[in-house]
């Protein structure tokens, strides 16, 4: 069992967890036989850790002004409560001295929590992972949990499944494989998580590419339905809109199930991103992070739409001042764009790296679409600058943008035109014509 000096876990030096420690051990001598005063004595304690560890990382927000660099804080401190409450409920709540094979237990954090990024007012998603059916002592350690996270005021999510649950559940629903697929162990039994890792992998993201692809863009276009087309709202939804973080998250959980990665600057290695597009990945999801951590702390809520009462406020927060012919709001509102366009930019390099990746595994896939399928490279009637390949437009020759502007709109017109997909080739070049 993890204790709260396993140097597995390094402190944010957000919370003393020492000296907190020792304050719920007194609090739980002072309320011996009382459990629920217990309780809420040491949801009060935490509750008060919880707020001085925020306000500390909102005044590194303000000064640095690094929104992934908070996200973490905000996620370790959010680890580091955690920590204390498990430690506390398996020493003073329900010591188990020598527990029964049945009385193991793993807690996980999963969706956004399990990435390891958090915004001020973000679920806090937890798994209580047991090896087959629950026990009275593993019960009781959620529950101890679970009701000391609620008296603190904070929104968990919350699921006690065995490692079997975990994994029929997951082949059935997409929203409760996708928030496994973020999944990351905290503590209790490790050996029972990598269990669960292990199964996963390969009785439900092995083979399932393909549909999980499928339905996660499904999910994007019917959100961007509902909270708007346009990535150019005049108040932007940070979180759910077009261009914003959960596009971002997208594009990662899709990376993550069909290349198997952790981190996106694996990515390289896979040819999805080049280095200069990692490097574009980072500054949109620091920016979006920034932004969406500052709505947090001005509304004292989780609130997710920049809005015009608040845009000045986060432009002042971040740094924006004004330029002759344009006000602080102003050049923040015409960057937040300009990362949104980025978003949509990386969105449409992997869409057409997936496409790119299946068409050239067709022939295994799928032998009638690969028949119908050209395979020899030929040159468009229209335009001797753009070939096709394997039903993809691609570009003649590296300098066609830079050649002729025009071919920057004609690529589109002549894919729409014969009904062709992108090359991820021609998708970098045109976005690097565009930036220069």
């Amino acid at each position: 069992m993890p204790t709260l000096t396993d140097p597995a876990r390094p402190a944010s030096g957000l919370v003393d967890r020492a000296a907190t420690a020792l304050d719920l051990a007194a609090l739980a001598r002072s309320y011996a036989g009382n459990e629920r005063e217990m309780r809420m004595a040491v949801a009060q304690r935490l509750k008060v850790a919880l707020a001085e560890g925020r306000a500390q990382t909102e005044q590194a927000l303000l000064k640095d002004r690094h929104g992934r660099r908070c996200a973490e804080q905000l996620c370790h401190l959010q680890d580091e409560i955690i920590a204390l409450l498990y430690d506390f409920a398996t020493r003073h709540l329900y010591p188990s001295d020598n527990p029964s094979t049945g009385e193991r237990m793993a807690i996980v954090a999963t969706g956004g929590y399990g990435r390891g990024l958090m915004a001020p007012g973000s679920d806090i998603d937890l798994l209580f992972l047991l090896p087959y059916k629950q026990t009275a002592w593993g019960e009781s350690i959620a529950e101890a949990v679970l009701y000391c996270l609620w008296d603190m005021g904070l929104k968990v999510g919350h699921a006690t499944r065995s490692v079997d649950e975990c994994v029929r559940q997951a082949r059935s629903d997409m929203t409760i494989r996708t928030a496994l697929l973020e999944a990351r162990f905290l503590f209790g039994d490790k050996n029972l998580f990598e269990e669960f890792v292990t199964r996963f992998d390969k009785q439900v993201v092995h083979g399932t590419a393909r549909e999980f692809v499928a339905a996660k863009l499904a999910e994007r276009d019917d959100r961007h339905r509902r909270s708007g087309q346009s990535r150019y709202l005049v108040e932007p939804n940070v979180k759910d809109g077009k261009g914003g973080l959960r596009d971002l998250h997208t594009l990662f959980w899709i990376a993550k199930y069909v290349y198997r990665v952790s981190d996106p600057e694996e990515l390289i290695q896979h040819g999805v991103f080049d280095a200069p597009e990692y490097q574009m990945f980072r500054r949109c999801e620091d920016l979006l992070w920034a932004v969406r951590c500052h709505l947090h702390f001005v509304t004292a809520r989780a609130e997710e739409r920049l809005s015009f009462d608040v845009q000045r406020d986060i432009a002042l927060r971040l740094g924006y001042t004004e330029h002759p012919g344009q006000r602080d709001v102003e050049r923040f509102m015409k960057h937040y764009f300009l990362i949104a366009k980025h978003v949509g930019d990386l969105t449409a390099i992997v869409c057409a790296e997936l496409e790119d990746r299946q068409a050239k595994a067709a022939p295994v896939l799928n032998r009638l679409v690969a028949r119908l399928r050209p395979r020899r490279k030929r040159t468009l009637e229209e335009s001797a600058e753009f070939v096709v390949d394997n039903n993809r437009i691609i570009l003649a020759d590296p300098d066609v943008f830079r050649r002729d502007p025009v071919n920057l709109i004609r690529i589109f017109h002549l894919a729409q035109r014969h009904d062709l997909a992108f090359h991820p080739d021609a998708m970098r070049a045109r976005r690097r014509a565009r930036s220069k």
